[in-house]
């Protein structure tokens, strides 16, 4: 008997397959519940097949008030924080990744410090300081701080994509007079787009579903995400419009579907490094 085929790889891989199929009954209940409920009048918290198919809940969430106005806002912090981020982690992994420094390493533990910090344990002395700087309902304001947050882990990322990007393409564009601004812009960016595409979806997917954040220090309607006014969903008596939650929670995912979709095209595939080194 072979060991592929004996009893304990046999059983073994029986228990692996069947707590994937947990798993996966695990993420595909909730999803089942928002598709038939979005078409449901009647939606409860359980999942059930609908008696009458209806778009009414799409009718109802499609509106100025309830939809566009939040997705946009959505749309400007999640996109602002995810350029800021991208760029600054860029211009601070640079240095981290080309130059061998005393620094590096303690500086980098203390980034990666940074990223077990809880968001809710530094929100009193960020409210305290958007009150000081009269920042409280800035728009700008809390795209500076959901950057701030997101760079920790970001530059982490970024200096590890730009690590896979050979030194000598670069030693070889300053031999032809490239400064080392040109050679970041022109050489190291563009071979890990890849890389930059990740940071941007990650950044992107956190700032878009935060709550908390936009919650304290947007105060104006207009100008809160939808990730906040999906609370307006939930009565103040114990009742929730569960169809019209599910329908909205449908569209505010479609965003996010479609920048994966998109950056994934655009930006995607492997480094183009074959042949631009001759051996």
């Amino acid at each position: 008997m072979t060991a592929l085929s004996s009893p304990s790889r046999r059983s073994l891989r029986v228990v692996s397959n069947g707590v994937l199929v947990l798993v996966t009954i695990a993420f595909l209940l909730p999803l089942a519940w928002l598709l038939l409920a979005s078409v449901d009048p009647t939606a409860t918290l359980s999942v059930d097949l609908p008696e009458r198919v209806t778009f009414d809940n799409f009718a109802a969430v499609l509106t100025p008030e309830i939809s566009f106005v939040p997705l946009l806002n959505s749309l400007i912090l999640s996109g602002g924080c995810a350029v800021v981020t991208v760029v600054v982690s860029i211009l601070a992994a640079y240095p981290l990744s080309r130059y061998r420094l005393r620094i590096n390493k303690p500086f980098l533990y203390g980034i990666l410090f940074g990223t077990c910090l809880p968001i809710t344990a530094m929100m009193v002395p960020v409210y305290s300081l958007f009150v000081s700087l009269n920042l409280i309902d800035s728009v700008p304001g809390v795209i500076l701080f959901l950057a701030a947050s997101s760079l920790p882990m970001a530059i982490w990322m970024a200096k590890n994509f730009m690590d896979s990007v050979p030194v000598s393409l670069e030693e070889a564009a300053w031999v032809d007079g490239a400064s080392m601004w040109q050679t970041l812009i022109r050489i190291v960016v563009p071979l890990m787009r890849p890389g930059i595409g990740v940071v941007f979806i990650f950044v992107f997917i956190q700032a878009w579903g935060n709550f908390f954040v936009p919650f304290l220090l947007l105060l104006s309607p207009d100008a809160q995400p939808a990730a906040v006014s999906i609370y307006s969903f939930f009565g103040q008596y114990g009742e929730v419009a569960y169809g019209q939650l599910a329908a909205f929670s449908l569209l505010y995912s479609i965003p996010v579907i479609a920048l994966y979709a998109v950056v994934s095209r655009t930006l995607g595939g492997s480094f183009a490094l074959a042949g631009a080194v001759k051996g």
